[in-house]
């Protein structure tokens, strides 16, 4: 065999080993790719007492309940299916009723789940106050409360 052929067969060699390495990595993490589990996913999957994982979805109305010693029990869902979650700590300011939250935690049975960790969800449309003041004083700016005409500088800054 010539050299240019044995070079070949070499790097063709490697390739197939490297796709099967990367074959096996994202066969083993399968269902750790998934951010989190919608309440739907989450019923549907009805993963095993003390599965470690992620639930997200909207925290209903009138769900939370303060139970003591700094636990709190509410429930989530997703228009279709609701997962009931309990979390000891405090709760993330942006955190409230109809806001989207991500809990990371294990589960506890077949539609409960116990939360360790809590993280509210801002919509799409945030932005930081001095950035919008900076967009707002080149006339930029077009959000929420905008007008065609730049705001009016403070005079007060300038004494």
């Amino acid at each position: 065999m010539r050299r240019k052929g044995r070079r070949l067969v070499l790097i063709g060699s490697a390739l197939g080993v490297a796709g099967i390495a990367a074959g096996l990595v994202l066969y083993a993490l399968r269902d750790s790719v998934v951010f989190f589990y919608a309440p739907t996913e989450f019923v549907a999957k009805a993963p095993a007492p003390g599965t470690r994982l992620r639930v997200g979805g909207l925290v209903e109305q009138g769900s939370v309940k303060h139970l003591g010693d700094n636990r709190i029990q509410f429930v989530i869902g997703d228009k279709s299916k609701t997962i009931t979650v309990t979390y000891r700590g405090l709760l993330p300011d942006l955190f409230r009723e109809g806001q989207g939250i991500v809990a990371e935690g294990v589960a506890d049975g077949s539609d409960t789940f116990a939360a360790d960790s809590v993280l509210a969800k801002h919509d799409e449309t945030y932005m930081p106050k001095d950035v919008a003041d900076a967009l707002r004083k080149r006339g930029e700016w077009r959000g929420q409360g905008a007008s065609a005409e730049p705001a009016p500088a403070d005079k007060t800054a300038n004494r």
